[in-house]
């Protein structure tokens, strides 16, 4: 007899199915026990009786987490018994047979059956192998993964091609100190901090091209928007006029994302209570613009022409309240502020053709137009006092004649954690990594 998935039920009365899973958890109400099972496609009640005398013998040892197979009728629920809050509500399996395939060696140090766990994040982590079992955390992983999935679609429906890239450097992406060391080679290496140098070489060869592919980022903060872990979707394209070209390539993208993450997974964002915008027009302002906007409407004063965290939280609460958007773009960053490869501005050198992208409080992307001519570009390797020399072989990009070019870079644990209004974006990544963990 073949395994039926539990979503199948609701078609299958009067019939006989075998389920395979886990149990959620038992009841036992008078002479009746009741197990509510779970596998991939969802959660169903199935109740075995006393006149089953083995699979009855074998349900009294089930306790929550046992793994087993069970084959019964599937009959339907009583009116006043059904559950409407889920699809499989309105069925049950009454078990003739139940085969324990495994069951666990340990008391479980949390009860995952709860819909919300309301758990100590660092307990929720601790017990990360067991809790991601939770119908309500596995759900983040759902949406994360609808969201890989759009953005792939949209990236290939835009004439982007696919590619991966390097994750051991000769050298650090972005300067800096918050790169990782590796001690392995001859040489220095390095983890790579975005995938940045080869897609630019991926723009001269393909014109347009996209990876999702893991970032580090040696990160000193511990805070509930760092990782030092985590998976960037990036882009670059090439015979572009200006980096609005990005912005516009960029706000299509999230977009489609937003309307496929609405349309596939309504039950995840019911869940969170979660509120998604349709994205249209999202607002574009310079950076500095938006400094005068928190000075004048809330106060706010930046000691230096950029912005922390609090004055991103505040800039999307303007662009909601006059925008009635969830998206803003601040750009025209300080050139200091900025990788050494961003253009320029021609009006005001001082500013780069580069933008973020904020999303509901927090910077989920940043891009931009790049310098493609090599001479300007070694001059601005040393403006930005490194070595010319250390960057030979990205140098060597533009020696062969590149596009005028640019991108993006997408932190998508990011997008998970605002789309859903997770409180830290560890709890948007399967197992974290940042300066306080390495387990499990």
């Amino acid at each position: 007899m073949r395994r039926n998935l539990i979503n199948e039920t609701p078609n299958l009365i009067g019939q006989k199915v075998k389920l395979a899973g886990w149990v959620n958890v038992r009841r036992d109400h008078g002479k009746l026990i009741f197990i509510d099972l779970r596998d991939r496609s969802g959660i169903i009640q199935m109740v075995i009786i006393p006149d089953k005398e083995d699979a009855y013998a074998a349900a009294k040892e089930l306790r929550s987490e046992y793994v087993i197979e069970a084959e019964g009728l599937v009959k339907k629920r009583p009116g006043g018994a059904a559950n409407e809050k889920i699809s499989t509500g309105g069925v049950e399996v009454e078990v003739e047979k139940i085969k324990i395939l495994s069951a666990p060696t340990v008391e479980l140090p949390v009860d995952i059956s709860e819909d919300d766990l309301n758990l100590h994040l660092e307990t929720l982590l601790d017990n990360r192998v067991l809790t991601l079992r939770n119908k309500k955390v596995k759900a983040i992983f759902t949406v994360y993964s609808e969201i890989l999935k759009a953005y792939t679609d949209f990236m290939k429906a835009e004439d982007f091609t696919e590619i991966k890239t390097p994750k051991i450097l000769s050298a650090a992406t972005e300067g800096g100190a918050n790169f990782f060391k590796i001690s392995y080679f001859e040489r220095e290496a390095f983890l790579a901090q975005s995938p940045q140098f080869y897609k630019q070489a991926g723009a001269g060869i393909f014109e347009r091209v996209f990876e999702i592919g893991t970032v580090f980022r040696a990160e000193p903060h511990f805070t509930t928007r760092h990782v030092n872990e985590y998976t960037g979707l990036d882009a670059e394209m090439s015979f572009i006029e200006n980096f609005s070209e990005i912005m516009d390539e960029l706000e299509m993208t999230m977009a489609y994302i937003i309307k496929e993450v609405q349309k596939n997974c309504a039950e995840e964002l019911e869940m969170y209570k979660a509120e998604l915008l349709p994205v249209k027009g999202i607002p574009r302002i310079r950076l500095t613009e938006a400094l005068e906007i928190l000075d004048k409407e809330y106060g706010k004063k930046m000691e230096t022409v950029d912005i922390d965290s609090e004055g991103e939280r505040l800039i999307c609460e303007w662009a909601k309240k006059n925008h009635n958007s969830d998206f803003i773009f601040l750009t025209h960053y300080p050139t200091n502020v900025r990788p050494f490869y961003s253009m320029p501005s021609k009006e005001d050198p001082r500013f780069t053709e580069t933008f973020d992208l904020l999303f509901k409080g927090l910077e989920i992307a940043s891009g931009g137009q790049r310098i493609h001519d090599y001479n300007q570009l070694v001059e601005n390797i040393k403006k930005h006092h490194l070595n010319p020399d250390d960057f030979e072989h990205y140098l060597d990009i533009f020696k062969f004649g590149m596009p005028p070019h640019g991108g993006w870079g997408l932190g998508s644990e990011r997008i998970v954690q605002k789309m859903l209004g997770l409180k830290s974006i560890k709890e948007a990544l399967l197992f974290p990594r940042d300066v306080k963990r390495l387990t499990p």
